[in-house]
């Protein structure tokens, strides 16, 4: 009787295990995984470059120059450990966030109009750069590799400790910084935008002297 009992039990066992479904494979390498949850953004794109991307960015700006006093001219070089790694910080720190730009955000924060407003105005809306993307989403996103590029360059540069080509990358970086910006802040580098902006420059410079404060132009 128990024998018979326990053949029993194993062939109802053999059939769920049959009629079960089998487990489903891991994803291979290489697949896209799928993300957990929606990249949310906090900040404007003006916000994220003022207290993300421009700050990291210094690491790699002010690891190479040079000052100059009467007597000499003196170069500013990494030459510690601690000098390389504060460029690895501005590296991966900037190779990293330049991908926070693909998240749709505002272009700035709520009542920022830039400086878009009136016949000397000298930079887009945030209206106006947010439909000049949508037009062209390409070049936005071709932006924001070459930053990302320039970023990786600086860690590849860091990990050699190359001092020559590290002057190379802030320069790269600067002109990387400097399209982007001319492209979607300003708008257009003509005879007219220095125009425009030296005459905000001059409006400072009296309101300046008679101490009365004005917004610095940008």
């Amino acid at each position: 009787m128990r024998s018979s009992c326990f053949v029993f039990v194993c062939v109802a066992a053999a059939g769920c295990s049959s009629s079960a479904a089998p487990p489903k494979p891991a994803p291979a390498a290489g697949q896209n995984a799928i993300l957990w949850g929606d990249l949310k953004p906090v900040v404007s794109v003006k916000e994220l470059m003022k207290y993300m991307i421009d700050p990291v960015a210094d690491n790699i700006f002010n690891s190479v120059g040079s000052t100059m006093t009467k007597q000499s001219v003196t170069e500013i070089v990494p030459r510690t450990e601690d000098d390389w790694d504060k460029i690895r910080y501005g590296a991966v720190s900037l190779a990293e966030g330049a991908y926070l730009l693909k998240v749709r955000r505002p272009f700035a924060p709520a009542g920022d109009e830039n400086n878009s407003q009136g016949p000397d105005a000298v930079e887009l809306s945030p209206a106006q750069i947010t439909a000049k993307v949508e037009r062209d989403p390409v070049e936005w996103n071709a932006r924001i590799e070459a930053l990302r590029n320039v970023a990786l360059e600086a860690l590849d540069v860091a990990k050699r400790k190359d001092v020559n080509e590290l002057w190379d990358v802030s320069e790269n970086l600067d002109h990387a910084c400097e399209a982007c910006h001319r492209s979607y802040w300003y708008p257009g580098e003509g005879p007219e935008f220095y125009q425009k902006l030296e005459k905000r420059l001059e409006q400072f410079r009296r309101q300046d002297s008679r101490g009365t404060a004005v917004p610095r132009p940008r």
